[in-house]
C-alpha cells in the first residue's frame, strides 16, 4: 500500500490536483483507514503537549493537521456524488460511518478542549491579528458546538446519534441515487415525445441507448420535482406519468428514513441544548434565530400565493379548463409565447453549451475581475467528460484550477453544485481546485448541447460558488473558500446570475449556433419583459419546499411526525402552501439538500442569501455594473475573504450598509 496507494503522498501535478488517472476504488478505504489513524495520533499529540498552550502549538498545529485525510476525502466525497461506482457505493457506508466517528474523537477530545478553552479565555492578551484571533473564536465555538462541555454521558449518546445520523443520511442518498434510475421513463413510441426540440429526442434516444433500452426513448428523472420536459410535451398522458414518477420517488425507502433522521437531529438538538435542530443550526448562522427565519417566510408566502393564483387563473382561461401540475409548466410555456412572444424551443439555439461557457460565464468573470481560463486537457478529471481549466490572474499568475462536470449520468446525483479537490492556504502554500457539476441531458453524437436559460443562468450561479474558492486569499485552511455560514454561502453565486441578462455579455454569447446571429433585438427585449413571468410559482414552488424543511427540523426532542407523507402534507397545510398545482421544488422522499447534504433546517439560505443578492445587483447597477473596479471591490472585500472575516461585516463593506429586503420583493414581483 506505501508505494501504490496515490493518496499516501501528495500530488506531483499542478496544483496538486488529485491524481485521477492513478486513483482507482480500491485505494479509497485503506487511504482512510490510514488517514484517521495519523490524524487522531497528531490531534492526540496536540492535546497532550508537554508545553503550555499556545496559538502556534495548539490551532496553527491543527490547521496543519490532517494532510491525508484531506485529500483522501475531498477526492472521495466528489466521486461518491459526481461519478459513484458499486464498489464506492458499498463502501460509503463504511465511509460515512468512519467520518463521523473520528469528529466525534476529534471535538470531544476534553485534553484538547481544555487547550483551547485556555486560549479563548486568555484571547485578548495573545496579540492576534484578526484572522487568528477569529480561528481562536471559531474553533472554540465549534467545539463547544459539537458537544465538547457535556457530560460523559452527554458525550457518549452523542457519539450514538451522530453515527446513527451519519447512516440514515448515507442510505437516504444511495436510496434516492437507485429511485431516480428506477423511476426514468422509457417511452416506446416516438410520437409520445411530440413537443421535444429534435435535440432533445436524440438526447433521450442516445440516454435509451446507454442505460440498455435500444431503440426506445428515455427520460431520466432530474433531483427536483418539475421536470424540464414537462414544459414541451404535447402528450398530456406522458406528462403526467413524467411527474408522477418525480414526484413519487423512494417513497417506501426515504419516507421512514426522513423520519429517522428529523427525530434523531432533534434528540442531538435537545441534548446540546437547542429547543429544535433548526435553533441549533441558525444559531451560528447569519439569521441568528428561528424567529428572523419564520418572520421572513412568513412575510413572503401571502404575496406569493397570491401570484401563483392570479397565474393559474391566467392558464386555466388560455388551456380553457382546470391546469393540473402536470399541466402547469405546459401552458405556462404557451402562455409566455402568447404573451411575449417568447418560445423556449426557438431560444435554445442561441444558448450552445460552449459558447455560454466560454463567451458567457469566462467572458463575464474576465471583464469583472480579469482573470483567464485556458483549458488543460493533459490533465486528469475524475470522469472521460470532466473538463480542466487553468485559472490565471489578471497579471498572468496562477490562481488554481477549474473542473467542470456537464452531463447527467445514472452514477451521478441530481442537481447542480460546487466541490473543492483542494482548499486555499496561505499556510500550507495551497491554491485551489474546483469542480462545477451539472445535469444537462448528454446531446446525441455530434449534436451541440443547446440550453434552455434556466440552465444558462445555473451555469452562472456555480461559476459564482467556484469563484467564491478560487478568489480566497486566507491563511488558514479554515476559512478557505465557500467555508461561510450555510445562509451565506448562496449569495455570491446569486450575484453572479445577474450577468447571465447583462446587455454586454448576453450579446457576446447568445448567438444562433449553426448561424452565429445574434438573438434578435426583440426577441431580447421580450425576454426582459418577461423576468417576472412565472414568479408566483417559482416562489410558491421554493417556499413549500423550505417550510417543508422547517417543519421537519423545528419539531422538539421527542415528537413523532408519524408517517412522514401525511406530515409533509400537513405541513403544507398550515404554512398555506398545499397547492395541488405546485408542488414542492422537492418533496420529503427526494429532498437531498436536507436529509443528504448540509442543508437541514437550511434550505431557507437562497432567499436568506438572494435578500443580499438582489441588494448587492442594485450596488452593481448603480456604480455602472460590469467594470473592473466593482469587480475589484466585490473580491477584495468578499469574495476573498471566505469565512476569516464575520460575513455581514464583509457585506457591509461592499455595500455600505446592511442589507434591504424591498429589491428582493421587487424582483419577484411581491412588492403588492
Amino acid at each position: 500500500m506505501v508505494t501504490t496507494n496515490p493518496f499516501l503522498s501528495p500530488s506531483t501535478l499542478p496544483y496538486e490536483l488529485p491524481p485521477f488517472a492513478e486513483i482507482r476504488d480500491e485505494h479509497y478505504l485503506p487511504a482512510f483507514e490510514r488517514a484517521l489513524a495519523e490524524h487522531l495520533a497528531e490531534v492526540e499529540a496536540i492535546a497532550a503537549g508537554p508545553e503550555p498552550a499556545t496559538f502556534e502549538n495548539t490551532l496553527v498545529a491543527l490547521e496543519r493537521s490532517g494532510a491525508l485525510l484531506g485529500r483522501v476525502s475531498a477526492a472521495f466525497q466528489n466521486q461518491a456524488s459526481s461519478h459513484v461506482t458499486e464498489t464506492l457505493r458499498e463502501i460509503e457506508p463504511r465511509v460515512s460511518a468512519l467520518l463521523a466517528a473520528h469528529s466525534d474523537a476529534v471535538h470531544l477530545n476534553a485534553p484538547l478542549f481544555a487547550r483551547i478553552s485556555a486560549l479563548h479565555e486568555a484571547r485578548d492578551t495573545l496579540g492576534l491579528d484578526p484572522e487568528s484571533l477569529r480561528l481562536l473564536e471559531r474553533y472554540h465555538t465549534t467545539f463547544r458546538r459539537a458537544g465538547a462541555e457535556l457530560s460523559a454521558g452527554g458525550r457518549a449518546r452523542l457519539r450514538e446519534l451522530n453515527a446513527e445520523i451519519a447512516a440514515a443520511s448515507t442510505a437516504f442518498g444511495q436510496n434516492l441515487l437507485a429511485a431516480n434510475a428506477a423511476g426514468a421513463l422509457v417511452l416506446d413510441d416516438p410520437a409520445q415525445l411530440a413537443g421535444l426540440s429534435p435535440d432533445a429526442i436524440a438526447a433521450a434516444a442516445q440516454n435509451a441507448r446507454e442505460l440498455g433500452h435500444e431503440g426506445r426513448w428515455v427520460i431520466s428523472l432530474k433531483n427536483f420535482s418539475n421536470q424540464f420536459e414537462l414544459a414541451a410535451l404535447d402528450d398530456r398522458d406522458v406528462r403526467k406519468r413524467l411527474l408522477d414518477a418525480s414526484l413519487n420517488r423512494a417513497q417506501d425507502t426515504n419516507g421512514p428514513l426522513a423520519v429517522t433522521l428529523a427525530t434523531l437531529r432533534a434528540e442531538r438538538a435537545a441534548l446540546l441544548g437547542y429547543d429544535s435542530h433548526a435553533a441549533y443550526v441558525v444559531a451560528d448562522r447569519t439569521a441568528g434565530s428561528t424567529e428572523a427565519v419564520t418572520d421572513l417566510l412568513a412575510r413572503l408566502v401571502p404575496p406569493a400565493v397570491a401570484n401563483a393564483q392570479r397565474e393559474a387563473q391566467a392558464l386555466a382561461e388560455l388551456a380553457g379548463g382546470t391546469v393540473e401540475a402536470w399541466d402547469w409548466a405546459y401552458w405556462s410555456s404557451r402562455l409566455r409565447k402568447e404573451r411575449y412572444d417568447i418560445d423556449d424551443a426557438e431560444l435554445r439555439p442561441y444558448f450552445e453549451l460552449d459558447k455560454v461557457l466560454h463567451d458567457g460565464v469566462f467572458h463575464a468573470a474576465h471583464q469583472l475581475y480579469g482573470i483567464t481560463l485556458t483549458e488543460r486537457p493533459d490533465l486528469p478529471g475524475y470522469h472521460p467528460e470532466v473538463r480542466v481549466f487553468e485559472v490565471f490572474d489578471a497579471d498572468g499568475t496562477g490562481i488554481g484550477l477549474f473542473l467542470i462536470d456537464f452531463f447527467a449520468r445514472d452514477t451521478k446525483r441530481g442537481g447542480a453544485w460546487m466541490n473543492s479537490l483542494v482548499d486555499q492556504s496561505a499556510l500550507l502554500g495551497r491554491r485551489p481546485v474546483v469542480v462545477n457539476n451539472h445535469n444537462i441531458p448528454k446531446p446525441a453524437p455530434g449534436e451541440p448541447a443547446l440550453l434552455t436559460f434556466t440552465q444558462v443562468d445555473t451555469l452562472f450561479h456555480e461559476f459564482g460558488h467556484a469563484l467564491h474558492g478560487l478568489f480566497s486569499a486566507v491563511r488558514y485552511p479554515f476559512f478557505s473558500g465557500t467555508a461561510v455560514p450555510s445562509d451565506f454561502v448562496e449569495y455570491p453565486s446569486q450575484v453572479n446570475e445577474m450577468w447571465s441578462l447583462w446587455p454586454e455579455v448576453f450579446a457576446h454569447y447568445a448567438t444562433h449556433h449553426e448561424t452565429g446571429e445574434p438573438m434578435p433585438e426583440r426577441t431580447v427585449a421580450r425576454m426582459r419583459e418577461a423576468a417576472l413571468f412565472g414568479q408566483g410559482f417559482a416562489t410558491v414552488e421554493y417556499l413549500a419546499a423550505t417550510l417543508l424543511d422547517w417543519a421537519w427540523h423545528t419539531l422538539p426532542a421527542g415528537a413523532d411526525p408519524g408517517d412522514a407523507l401525511a406530515f409533509e402534507a400537513k405541513a403544507l397545510h398550515e404554512a398555506g402552501l398545499a397547492l395541488p398545482a405546485i408542488p414542492p421544488r422537492y418533496r420529503t422522499t427526494y429532498f437531498s439538500h436536507i436529509f443528504n447534504s448540509q442543508y437541514s433546517a437550511g434550505y431557507y439560505s437562497y432567499i436568506w442569501s438572494e435578500v443580499l443578492d438582489a441588494d448587492t445587483v442594485d450596488w452593481f447597477r448603480s456604480n455602472g455594473g460590469l467594470r473592473r473596479a466593482n469587480g475589484d471591490t466585490f473580491r477584495r472585500e468578499l469574495l476573498s475573504r471566505g469565512g476569516s472575516k464575520d460575513p455581514m461585516a464583509a457585506f457591509e463593506e461592499v455595500r455600505g450598509r446592511g442589507p434591504r429586503v424591498e429589491p428582493l420583493l421587487e424582483r419577484r414581483g411581491l412588492l403588492t
